[in-house]
């Protein structure tokens, strides 16, 4: 029997214990949504450890489910931060920590909204489908806000060495990241379904199918997938030079050497020619430099002119040079074509240039809070109109230039403009040694399997490397040396279901996110007006 006096006791002991509990209930979902997220970086590159990110989001799911929409919101961020803090540590290598924080804390914002939206359709039957669908539309929204977007870390770039990746030819980063979010939430649903079966014994049909299906239909899509991945040529093949000139030192000092940079690679070019005619290498059908090569105009500089024309000549065929161009005032990142017997032909101006690095939005208030920033680019690019496809001896180039490789329409256009090789000439060396260059690296493999197309990757300081279609990386380079690449390399026409489908299957994927989110909101209403019967 208890005597009177024991709940007394009692009660102040049981209070702190209540208390205790709660903060653990509150905690531990924090911190597994923070640590699977920082898992989820883990997954990609420069480590090969793509699978881990299926049990990132099996944690992450496990953490939402059931959740309201507030506790969502705020365990979405913390994952956010968990994944995209370390993924983005690279964008403050010269410049400090403040840009890298704060593009962390603002793109975590984007994730934080999905983790809402997770929470809220979790309690549907079959909720692996919509999560995942509503993460697809999150990446869409990255890819296209603030100031152009920022597509750095979609799921599809992390899955180069996958199981998934032939999706990426299917419907490209939307459906191969689709693909990987799903089967990690049917991961999560699975355990989930199998403890509940263990501890009830009794099997809910509807929902272990579910779970099952999760699991199963992307990894058999990806290997139904597998013969659209092919690297047979199909108009024959070119031989392609990839020239890595080096810069003379690493990070925003690069800049003030603009001269040395085109000196290392005119030197370098004319190393290779030099080895063509010894017989030491073949000679190339055409010879690609990287963005920033020649940072000295050579259409008002004759001598910066000089000594590229003199390169091209040595090496006997057309090069795409990357320069600086100042034309009617502007000033645009271009790639240039320069012929051995004609000089310049054509130009390509970068379209989808990079937010505080080569042009600062909201100049005069940020002026306001840091000059530092405005000093740093004190004059913005300009912006080019038209996909850049360049006829070199023959064959059908498309550029993509540098960040222009994590955007999808900037790829693909030039393959549906015609181009049956891709180039991604790009200038890493402000990043020094960072992980930012196999990230990148990365998004190029993805980019040649999701259209089929070889893909170079010219790069002033490394790593450059020629992928194949099927994205495996032919050749590459060490990082901060003088290099060059030459390899013959299929030419391909034929275009993939991602090619010709284009946004369809990211359209599609959204548009099964806002009908989770309806599902769930009448939902709500309906237990709502039960409730108050």
């Amino acid at each position: 029997m208890t005597s009177v006096d024991e709940p007394e006791r009692l009660g102040p002991q049981g209070r702190p214990a209540s208390r205790r509990a709660r903060l653990v209930r509150r905690l531990v979902p924090a911190a597994v949504a923070a640590l699977s997220g920082a898992l989820l970086y883990v997954s990609f590159p420069p480590r090969t450890l793509w699978w881990l990110a299926l049990p990132a989001f099996a944690a992450f799911g496990r953490t939402l489910r059931g959740r309201t929409w507030k506790a969502g919101l705020g365990l979405g961020y913390l994952f956010g931060l968990g994944f995209l803090l370390p993924l983005l540590v690279w964008t403050g290598v010269e410049v400090g920590p403040g840009p890298w924080l704060a593009l962390a804390l603002v793109e975590a914002v984007l994730v934080a909204l999905v983790g809402a939206g997770v929470a809220l359709v979790s309690r549907l039957p079959a909720w692996p489908l919509w999560a995942a669908a509503l993460w697809t539309a999150g990446e869409a929204a990255r890819a296209r806000v603030p100031f152009g977007g920022f597509p750095w870390g979609k799921i599809a770039f992390g899955q180069a060495d996958g199981v998934f990746l032939p999706l990426a030819a299917v419907g490209g980063t939307p459906v191969l990241g689709f693909a990987v979010v799903l089967c990690g939430f049917g991961l999560c649903e699975a355990v989930r379904v199998a403890l509940e079966a263990r501890r009830t014994r009794a099997v809910r049909r509807g929902a272990a199918a579910a779970a099952l299906l999760s699991v199963v239909v992307p990894v058999a899509g990806a290997l139904a997938a597998r013969p659209l991945v092919s690297d047979e040529a199909e108009d024959g093949t070119a031989t392609v030079a990839v020239i890595q000139g080096n810069v003379p030192r690493a990070g925003l000092d690069f800049n003030a050497q603009r001269r040395a940079v085109l000196d290392h690679h005119v030197r370098e070019t004319e190393r290779l020619a030099a080895e063509v005619r010894a017989g030491e290498a073949e000679q190339p059908d055409f010879v690609l430099w990287p963005e920033n090569s020649s940072d000295i105009d050579p259409f008002t500089n004759p001598d910066a002119y000089d000594v590229i024309d003199r390169a091209v000549r040595a090496v006997g065929a057309p090069v795409s040079v990357g320069g600086v161009v100042r034309r009617d005032g502007r000033l645009y990142n271009e790639q240039i074509l320069w012929d051995p017997d004609k000089g310049p032909v054509d130009t390509y101006d970068k379209r989808q240039i990079q937010p505080f690095g080569e042009y600062l939005p909201l100049r005069s208030l940020i002026g306001a809070i840091n000059d530092d920033w405005t000093s740093m680019v004190r004059q913005d690019f300009s912006r080019g109109s038209d996909p850049g496809v360049f006829t070199l001896a023959g064959t059908r180039v498309g550029l993509a230039t540098c960040y222009e490789a994590a955007f999808d329409w900037a790829v693909r256009d030039t393959v549906t403009g015609g181009a049956q090789l891709i180039s991604v000439p790009s200038n890493n060396a402000t990043f020094d040694r960072s992980e930012m260059t196999y990230q990148q690296l990365a998004m190029s493999r993805i980019r040649a399997v999701e259209h089929s197309r070889t893909v170079t990757v010219p790069v002033t300081s490394g790593v450059s490397a020629v992928i194949m279609p099927d994205g495996t990386v032919a050749q590459k380079t060490g990082m901060f040396v003088a290099d060059s690449l030459v390899q013959e390399v299929p030419l391909r026409s034929s275009q993939t279901p991602a090619t010709r489908l284009g946004t369809l299957p990211e359209a599609v994927l959204v548009l099964l996110a806002a009908a989770g989110l309806g599902w769930s909101a009448t939902a709500a209403v309906r237990r709502r007006r039960a409730g108050g019967r």
